[in-house]
């Protein structure tokens, strides 16, 4: 049983303003395995003037002070990241293989790539006789999301220590005991007192607190559309700068070649990853319409070979994180079934003899792309495939959508390939796979706005100044 019930704020454990708690269900047995707190905007204001207090100093530290601090941080987060990922799967349900091993790679990238690219960044670059300077933005509050714990987090809170900005971090509600552990390891590395807060609770109550707050400079923001739309608008007042990285609908194009059924079938397995509860997962698999019967071969027997069960256990796929989202998906897959879309694989419905925790059938439809299916993120293992006439119609039938977060080209011919990338409206596009923690990372439309990862992520978390006449010629 884990009970979190302290904030961390100015450098110390203290206890919430007003005592209120929260149970955390294990999302595999439905049983309550921990506690946290719940705080109030009294606790969000504390954390904010700590941090406030903290930027006088922290943001005109030097590069050293900020690299030696994210040495630190990284050396104590490897020091402790099987406890992380074991938390991850007890959270959110994650299979052991995937929170000790993407999950917390993902974490341990973002901090070391925040420190490589610190080493070498211009904060100061002289055009003329004008200095242009790029300095910490100040207060920033970082609201994360559950389903990806460890990323999502280190790759906000990486690039704000490495800028000079300080934070106050509010974790999702539902998978909070990863981010308790990453709040010891910044404290045991030395972190300064205020430089980072962290206060745990309600998206409604600490998200508002934070958006509407007059001395937090900026928002940033990792979930669902309709929140970010709201948060944009608490923001409105104080003029704070908000980056949002939302939903998707992503596409996966595979193209008319040999590999076409290897590549149907490693876009199915894919999609099923992390129980489908990855915004950029390509959850339409387009592929060529002629070849439609063999591309439902491949698709069906990949995702049938998807095992799930027990996260502890061997197996592909864990639960869904909660009840709430285990009924949302049955109901997109009702959606689908009543809307007319051919059932290939998966279903109603827990996986055959399960009959305890949250666990969703890897489903697969065949249908078109304007089905709700196709077009509203599901956020669980739920794959639409559609058929396409030719590459133009794959494109067209890519970016009808009002998301445009990733997308995927598997295929042999590489100058196809690219041709499509630079047509999909996206914010990125994986060509045969490839990762790279230095590639930008965010949304066209209603994806979100503003990019994360690497060095375009320092961006999110500085302002501009033109000192003119610098230089006196």
């Amino acid at each position: 049983m884990r009970d979190y019930l302290k904030f961390y704020i100015d450098g110390a454990w203290v206890d919430p303003i007003t005592p209120k708690t929260a149970e955390v269900i294990n999302p595999a047995t439905e049983a309550v395995s921990g506690h946290i707190s719940l705080g109030s905007p009294a606790d969000v204001d504390k954390a904010v003037a700590a941090a406030r207090r903290a930027f006088a100093t922290w943001s005109v530290t030097s590069i050293k002070e900020r690299a030696d601090l994210l040495e630190a941080i990284l050396a104590e987060y490897l020091r402790r990241e099987r406890e992380l990922g074991e938390a991850v799967t007890e959270e959110m349900g994650a299979p052991l293989s995937l929170g000790c091993g993407f999950h917390t790679m993902l974490g341990k990238g973002h901090i070391s790539t925040a420190l490589e690219v610190l080493k070498n960044y211009k904060f100061e670059e002289q055009h003329g006789a004008t200095m242009i300077r790029k300095e910490p933005i100040g207060v920033c509050g970082l609201i994360t999301p559950w389903n990806w714990p460890m990323n999502q987090t280190c790759v906000k809170i990486a690039p704000a220590l490495a800028t000079g900005c300080t934070m106050i971090l509010k974790p999702p509600q539902l998978a909070p005991y990863s981010a308790q552990i990453l709040a010891e390891i910044l404290h045991d590395a030395g972190t300064p007192a205020g430089v980072f807060n962290m206060v745990q609770g309600q998206g409604s109550v600490i998200g508002t607190a934070l958006s509407t707050h007059q001395d937090v400079d900026m928002i940033s923001f990792t979930g669902s559309e309709p929140v970010g739309v709201q948060i944009t608008k608490d923001a409105a007042d104080t003029v704070k700068r908000v980056g949002l990285e939302l939903g998707g609908k992503s596409a996966w194009v595979v193209l008319d070649d040999a590999s076409m059924t290897t590549n149907v079938a490693g876009a199915t397995g894919g999609m099923m990853g992390n129980s489908g509860q990855t915004c950029s997962a390509g959850s339409r698999l387009l592929v060529p319409a002629a070849r439609m019967d063999e591309a439902i071969a491949a698709a069906t027997e990949a995702a049938n070979g998807v095992t799930v069960g027990d996260p502890t256990g061997n197996f592909a796929m864990g639960p869904v994180v909660s009840k709430a989202q285990y009924n949302i998906i049955q109901d997109y897959i009702q959606k689908g079934i009543d809307e007319g879309a051919t059932l290939i694989a998966g279903g109603l419905g827990s996986p055959e003899g399960i009959d305890k925790g949250w666990f969703v059938r890897p489903t697969v439809f065949v249908g078109n792309n304007q089905m709700v299916i196709a077009r509203e993120e599901i956020f669980g293992p739920v794959l639409v495939m559609i058929g396409y006439a030719d590459l133009d119609d794959a494109v067209a039938i890519a970016n009808d959508s009002n998301f445009g977060l990733g997308g995927y080209v598997s295929g042999e011919d590489l100058e196809a390939s690219r041709d499509i990338s630079r047509r999909l409206r996206t914010g990125a596009v994986w060509v045969n796979g490839g990762f790279d923690f230095g590639a930008p990372f965010g949304g066209y439309k209603r994806s979100g706005n503003g990019r994360e990862w690497g060095e375009h992520g320092f961006t999110e978390y500085l302002e501009i100044k033109a000192v003119v006449g610098w230089s006196a010629g």
